[in-house]
C-alpha cells in the first residue's frame, strides 16, 4: 500500500506517529539510516498483525533491511523489505529479469553432493523457449560450475542475468537424456501471464476440464484484457464444453493477489454470488478498530465476498468435487483458494502438502521520496474462510500424496503426466489413461527457483476500491 495512500484514518495515525518519532531528531544530527527507519517503525506499528510484539527500543543506526528484521516476530516467516518498491511491485504481479524457464533441483545422488537441476516449465515466448529449452531438460552446470549442496543457491541466483547452462536434453521418446550440451541465455524483464494452459479431456461419458495457473495476477491491462479476464474466458470455454470434473495445477503457484484468488474462487465454486462470503481478513486490534470507526469503511470491510460469475462451472462438476494439484511449492493465495472453496464444495488434493501460509501482506512504500525508495510486504493479516477456519499453518496435506520427482516427466497437459495422470485415474476409475510412466526418480528435493521470485508465499491484500481510499486521503 502506498503510504501516501493511506485511507484518512490509517494516514492521520501515521502521520502523527512519524510527527513525534521524526522530531526528536535534527537532520545534523540523525544517522544515515534513522529516517528511513523511523518510517518503517512507523508503518510497521500501525498495519504489523504482530505490532504488539515489536521491539520497544530497536536500533535505529542498522541498514534498513536488518532493522526490518529485527522488528519482525519470531513466527513471522515471510513479511520482507526490498530497497527498491518499483521492483517490488512489479515482481508481485510475475514481472522479474529472467530467461524465462523454472527448475527443481535435486540431489543426483544419496552419495554424493552433486545436484541437477530439472525444469519444471518454460515460459512462452522468453529465451529459454527461444533456446529450445523444454521441460524434463536436467541442468548440471550454470557458468560452467557443477551444481552442489554448497553451492546451488548462488548459483540459481547468478540465472537473473545473463548466464550459460551446460544441460541434458531429455528425449522423451526414448525416455532418456541426450549427451551434454551448452547454451547462453540472456535475460529480459518478463511479465508471466499465469494463464499457462488449459484443455478438455474426454473418457467415456467424462468430460475434463484441466488448468494450470501459475500465479495469482491481475496483471497489465491488454487493451481491454487482464489476466482476469483471460481466466474468465478460459471457464467459459469449460462452459461451453459441458465439462463434469474440473482439475486445477497449482503445483507451481506460490501465491499472489487476493483479487485473482476471489476470481478464480468465484468460477468454481458452487452456488455462491456476490452474497457469499469467501473469507475474512483478521488484522490487528488497531487496524480493525479504525475500519470499524470508518463511516466509508466500517465491519463490512474485514470479509470479502464471491464475485457473481455467468462463467461459474460448480453447478456441472460431479458431486460438488475440483481436483487440486499441489507441490512443495502451493502456497499463500492457493491455500487461500484451497481453504476458501472447502465450505462449499468437496477440494481433493492430490500431489504434496502445501507450504503453509494463511496470513496476507500489503505493499508499503513512500512513492516520489528521494530520500526513500525502500519497500517492505509485511504480513498485517490472518485469512479465515466462511466457516472462520484458518488451521492450516502446518499446509494441506493431500488426500493422494505424491512426491513429484520422476526423471522422465511428461508436458504438462500430457495424459502420461504423473499428477495429472493419477487425477485422471481418480476421476474416470481407469486403471491408467496414458502408458506406463517411468519409475526411476531422483533423490529428495533440495530447492526451487520459485524461492528466487517474490511473488512465492505470497498473498497481497489489494483494497477493493483504491479509487475510495485516495478520496478519504484527500478530503
Amino acid at each position: 500500500m502506498n503510504f501516501k495512500k493511506l485511507p484518512a484514518w490509517a494516514y492521520s495515525i501515521v502521520v502523527m506517529m512519524a510527527m513525534v518519532t521524526l522530531s526528536a531528531c535534527n537532520d545534523d544530527d540523525e544517522h544515515p539510516n534513522e529516517y528511513v527507519n523511523n518510517w518503517i517503525e512507523t508503518n510497521m506499528d500501525f498495519w504489523y498483525y504482530w505490532n504488539t510484539t515489536m521491539p520497544s527500543n530497536p536500533d535505529k543506526t542498522l541498514a534498513p533491511n536488518l532493522f526490518f528484521e529485527s522488528l519482525k516476530n519470531a513466527d513471522d516467516r515471510f513479511s520482507w523489505i526490498q530497497e527498491n518498491y518499483q521492483e517490488l511491485l512489479n515482481s508481485l504481479q510475475g514481472v522479474n529479469k529472467e530467461a524465462g524457464y523454472e527448475v527443481a533441483l535435486f540431489r543426483e545422488s544419496a552419495d554424493n553432493t552433486t545436484v541437477v537441476a530439472q525444469l519444471v516449465y518454460v515460459k512462452p515466448a522468453s529465451p529459454a523457449e527461444t533456446a529450445g529449452l523444454k521441460r524434463g531438460d536436467v541442468i548440471t552446470h550454470i557458468n560452467n560450475q557443477q551444481l552442489t549442496t554448497d553451492n546451488y543457491r548462488s548459483l540459481l541466483a547468478a540465472t537473473g542475468n545473463d548466464h550459460t547452462i551446460t544441460y541434458r536434453p531429455l528425449d522423451l521418446a526414448n525416455e532418456n537424456f541426450l549427451p551434454v550440451q551448452t547454451t547462453t541465455l540472456a535475460t529480459v524483464v518478463y511479465a508471466e501471464n499465469p494463464n499457462f494452459l488449459y484443455k478438455v479431456f474426454t473418457h467415456n461419458n467424462r468430460k475434463i476440464g484441466y488448468y494450470v495457473y501459475n500465479l495469482f495476477s491481475t496483471g497489465p491491462t491488454q487493451g481491454n484484457t487482464t489476466y482476469n479476464t483471460e481466466m474468465d474466458n478460459i471457464f467459459a470455454s469449460f462452459q461451453s464444453a459441458g465439462i463434469t470434473d474440473l482439475i486445477i495445477d497449482l503445483r507451481f503457484n506460490s501465491g499472489g493477489a487476493e483479487s485473482a484468488t476471489v476470481n478464480l474462487a468465484s468460477l468454481i465454486a458452487k452456488g455462491v454470488d456476490n452474497t457469499k462470503v469467501f473469507t475474512y481478513r483478521e488484522y490487528n486490534a488497531l487496524v480493525t478498530r479504525a475500519i470499524k470507526n470508518d463511516p466509508d469503511l466500517g465491519a463490512g470491510f474485514l470479509d470479502v465476498e464471491f464475485t457473481s460469475k455467468s462463467q461459474n462451472v460448480g453447478s456441472l462438476l460431479t458431486n460438488s468435487r475440483v481436483y487440486i494439484l499441489t507441490g512443495t511449492r502451493t502456497a499463500s493465495a492457493s491455500e487461500l483458494l484451497i481453504n476458501g472453496l472447502r465450505p462449499y464444495m468437496e477440494v481433493f488434493l492430490i500431489g504434496s502438502t502445501t507450504v503453509g501460509k494463511n496470513v496476507g501482506s500489503i505493499s508499503v512504500f513512500d512513492e516520489n521520496n528521494s530520500r526513500n525508495t525502500w519497500g517492505m510486504q509485511p504480513i498485517v493479516t490472518k485469512s479465515l474462510n466462511s466457516l472462520k477456519e484458518s488451521d492450516y499453518s502446518n499446509g494441506f496435506t493431500p488426500q493422494i500424496a505424491i512426491a513429484d520427482n520422476n526423471l522422465i516427466v511428461y508436458p504438462l497437459g500430457d495424459e502420461r503426466e504423473l499428477l495429472l495422470s493419477r487425477a485422471l485415474q481418480e476421476i474416470t476409475g481407469m486403471s491408467d489413461p496414458g502408458r506406463t510412466r517411468a519409475a526411476k526418480t531422483w533423490n529428495g528435493e533440495v530447492g526451487h527457483s520459485l524461492d528466487l521470485k517474490r511473488h512465492t508465499n505470497v498473498l497481497v491484500i489489494d483494497e477493493p476500491d483504491q479509487q475510495q481510499l485516495i478520496r478519504l486521503n484527500n478530503q
